[in-house]
C-alpha cells in the first residue's frame, strides 16, 4: 500500500485558484490510480476527479468539470489537483486516495486501499 500526504489547501477568495498535491510514498506508485475526494461540513464524502495509472486517463464529476484538473508526475510520486474559479461551495476537506483498480476507477470509496489525512480548502471573502 501507499502512504499519501495531501498539501496545498488554504483560505482563498471566491474566484481564486489553488493547486493541491498528493505525495505518495511506498512501492509501485506508477501502478496506482488516484482519486480526489472532498467532504464538506455536514455532508458525505464525494469524489471529484480521478486519474488512471497507465495512460493518465482522467475522469471528472459534473460538479467540477471545467474548473478542476487532475494530473500526475510519476517521477515525483505526486498527483495534483488544480482548482480554478473557486466557489464557496468548494469549501471542504480534500482527500486523495489510491487504488490498484483502474477499471473501476471512480467515486466508489470502497475500491481505494489508501487514503491521505486531508487538506482543508476554505473559500470565503
Amino acid at each position: 500500500q501507499l502512504a499519501l500526504v495531501e498539501s496545498g489547501g488554504g483560505l482563498v477568495q471566491p474566484g481564486g485558484s489553488l493547486r493541491l498535491s498528493c505525495a505518495a510514498s511506498g512501492v509501485g506508485f506508477v501502478y496506482y490510480a488516484i482519486g480526489w475526494f472532498r467532504q464538506a461540513p455536514g455532508k458525505e464524502r464525494e469524489g471529484v476527479a480521478y486519474i488512471s495509472s497507465d495512460d493518465g486517463r482522467t475522469i471528472y464529476e459534473d460538479s467540477v468539470k471545467g474548473r478542476f484538473t487532475i494530473s500526475r508526475d510519476n517521477a515525483k510520486n505526486t498527483v495534483y489537483l488544480q482548482i480554478n474559479s473557486l466557489k464557496p461551495e468548494d469549501t471542504a476537506i480534500y482527500y486523495c486516495a489510491a487504488t490498484i483498480d483502474d477499471i473501476g476507477l471512480g467515486p466508489d470509496p470502497a475500491i481505494y486501499e489508501s487514503w491521505g489525512q486531508g487538506t482543508q480548502v476554505t473559500v470565503s471573502s
